[in-house]
């Protein structure tokens, strides 16, 4: 059968520390997301391409972009299946294919990562200058930046964690 990849499934066990065999698709995990109407492939579905081996059609979704890994899904879980590591590995696997589905998303994502490694913990003005300056993208929600500011949402300076060079080795390990 054309497109199917038995390898895939191995690959995504092993990079993401988790059992996708183990679903047996009550879409439990899609029904506690609060992201999964602006999926194209809800959690459950993801899985069970990855149970298939249709990589292709499950590293071109993006679905796994929207993923904010709350673990709302992996708690909901009758066999305790890590769902944001499976996502976290198809981003990753999309990202190293040249498969991301939208570049802005893209950039936000690789934004979040850079944040947490360079502060141990997401600092979230910074990652919205830096995506604006990415996208280029300054004006569209200068107001809503403003308001959480005047709020005390977001705060100037970044706070660090105590043990940052753990943080540190854990991305330099992970390549």
């Amino acid at each position: 059968m054309a497109g199917i990849t038995p390898s895939f499934i191995n690959e995504v066990t092993r990079r993401s520390g988790t059992m996708p065999t183990r679903c047996y698709n009550c879409s439990t995990c899609t029904s506690g997301c609060q992201f999964a109407h602006l999926m194209d492939r809800k959690p459950h579905e993801i899985i069970r391409l990855v149970q298939l081996g249709l990589k292709e059609e499950a590293l071109s979704a993006s679905g796994p972009w929207v993923c904010v890994g709350c673990n709302t899904c992996s708690m909901e879980c009758p066999n305790s299946i890590d769902i944001p590591a499976v996502m976290d590995t198809m981003r990753e696997m999309a990202i190293a294919r040249g498969k991301v589905p939208d570049e802005a998303i893209y950039h936000f994502h690789r934004e979040i990562l850079g944040s947490i490694k360079r502060h141990g913990r997401t600092h979230k003005l910074e990652i919205m200058m830096r995506y604006k300056m990415a996208t280029r993208d300054f004006f569209s929600d200068v107001d809503l930046g403003v308001r959480m500011l005047s709020r005390r949402k977001l705060h100037i300076l970044p706070s660090r964690i105590k043990a940052l060079g753990d943080i540190r080795n854990l991305f330099r390990k992970a390549g």
